[in-house]
């Protein structure tokens, strides 16, 4: 709130009854969805939160089948500019670098895990629905 005005300050992302729009592009959590909704993003930070310890970067590679290096490093920066992932850098030869969660990582793994519990628990019935939706007629061209 703008409390000199006492008024929502421009672009917050709320309608007309103050409530949160995160679907609306000028809201500011719009891009903490959109991180938190990437999937490497949740990857790493489930493989962080599964641990006991920091990770080097190599241990994290290994544990995430089919992420490319460019892919990991791009998340990981992604991850620490917004405060969910703390980089550890090492005075050895060569550096040793490790990744934990923060606090704030911590509590978006609570998210991201029940995200994961839940998609155990029903990816039989997505599957399902996709091949009932498969084996359905084409409905031809979708009319807008």
């Amino acid at each position: 709130m703008d409390t000199a005005l006492g008024s929502p300050a421009p672009h917050t992302g709320t309608d007309r009854a103050g409530r949160t729009v995160i679907y609306r592009r000028d809201c500011p959590s719009r891009t903490v969805v959109e991180v938190l909704a990437n999937k490497w993003s949740l990857y790493v930070l489930a493989a962080l939160r599964g641990s006991d310890r920091p990770l080097r970067f190599s241990e994290l590679r290994r544990l995430l089948e089919g992420i490319t290096q460019k892919m990991l490093t791009q998340t990981l920066r992604a991850l620490e500019r917004d405060g969910l992932v703390r980089r550890t850098v090492y005075p050895t030869v060569p550096p040793s670098v490790e990744y934990g969660l923060t606090e704030l990582g911590v509590q978006a793994g609570r998210l991201t895990a029940a995200l994961a519990e839940w998609s155990v628990v029903h990816a039989r019935d997505i599957l399902a629905a996709r091949t009932e939706f498969d084996e359905r007629p084409s409905p031809g061209p979708l009319t807008p």
